[in-house]
């Protein structure tokens, strides 16, 4: 790779723009196989096959559905992004102001993706925690089916059901990142995420180019990537307040990678709870992430003025 590079933003809803190649696993799909111990599932996969009920009657679920669910969530959302970004009446407006005094946007790509997203994976998984950036209507009760079938793919590389408590998942959506740059109609910066934390860890990481004519795969700007315009870098640095929403996604798939992320401070983040990161984050892949931590002060600085 390049020499260091490091990436300094005050914005929180860029921080994966430049992340997104499509889907992770058809690239790294040997990596999430042997994976998912390492995340704090605990235990010993559960034999058989698993039925319609085991995701829901509020029980178990099985991860390889959460997969599935969450890259169709991902792909419909983007077809509703790319579909109104294409008629170019987007319904523009604002939310009110971020932390650092720019304007929140808002469009009719981000209220419709969200629709899709959130509506396919609470009707799939209704009693998992879903937790989404955009406003869902109390009062809409759409249901959208899923067909309960298992990509090939999926199974091929995740064979048996790999089963956790409803009660101890977490699902973050991202219905439209970047939504200054969709507006601008800079479109290679749009995604749209989808991540899955277990007890508080991100097992599962999906994010989507809707614009991008390179599908299928999935990697990070922190990692090699065959698309000579993907920008490249080998760590990333931020330093502002930033919602979980915008790199549980990232954080998945950097872990599944042996990558890091974390607080500047070296703290893992927990993917319960609040919907921010209060103390800036760092992601680096292929690097000694901790001697990183021990350095940052001074990069801190810098970042500030």
């Amino acid at each position: 790779m390049a020499p260091m590079g490091i990436r300094l933003s005050p914005l929180g809803v860029a921080v994966f723009c430049l992340l997104g190649l499509g889907v992770l696993y058809h690239l790294y799909s040997g990596f999430l196989a042997g994976r998912f111990s390492l995340f704090g599932l605990g235990g010993e996969p559960s034999g058989g096959a698993a039925g319609p009920a085991a995701s829901a009657d509020g029980g178990m679920v099985d991860l390889r559905e959460m997969l599935a669910v969450s890259v169709l969530a991902a792909v419909r959302g983007g077809d509703e992004v790319r579909r109104v970004r294409e008629s170019n009446v987007l319904h523009e407006k604002s939310k009110g102001k971020t932390r650092e005094g720019a304007d929140d946007k808002m469009t009719s790509g981000d209220v419709l993706s969200n629709r899709k997203m959130f509506y396919l994976l609470k009707t799939a998984f209704p009693n998992v925690q879903i937790n989404t950036e955009e406003h869902v209507d109390a009062t809409d009760q759409e249901v959208i089916l899923w067909d309960r079938k298992i990509p090939e793919d999926i199974l091929k590389e995740i064979a048996t059901p790999q089963e956790v408590p409803a009660e101890s998942v977490t699902v973050w959506i991202d219905p439209l990142d970047a939504t200054q740059e969709y507006t601008e109609d800079l479109r290679k910066y749009v995604t749209t995420m989808v991540c899955v934390a277990v007890n508080g860890k991100p097992v599962l990481g999906v994010i989507h180019k809707p614009f991008s004519e390179y599908t299928g795969y999935k990697v990070l700007a922190l990692l090699d990537v065959p698309d000579k315009s993907q920008e490249k870098a080998d760590l990333y640095i931020h330093v502002t307040y930033i919602k979980k929403w915008d790199i549980c996604a990232g954080n998945a798939i950097l872990k599944a990678l042996g990558g890091h992320m974390t607080t500047l401070s070296g703290e893992e983040i927990s993917y319960t709870g609040s919907d921010g990161v209060e103390g800036g984050l760092l992601a680096s892949v292929r690097m000694n992430h901790q001697a990183l931590v021990r350095r940052l002060p001074s990069l801190e600085k810098t970042g500030h003025k």
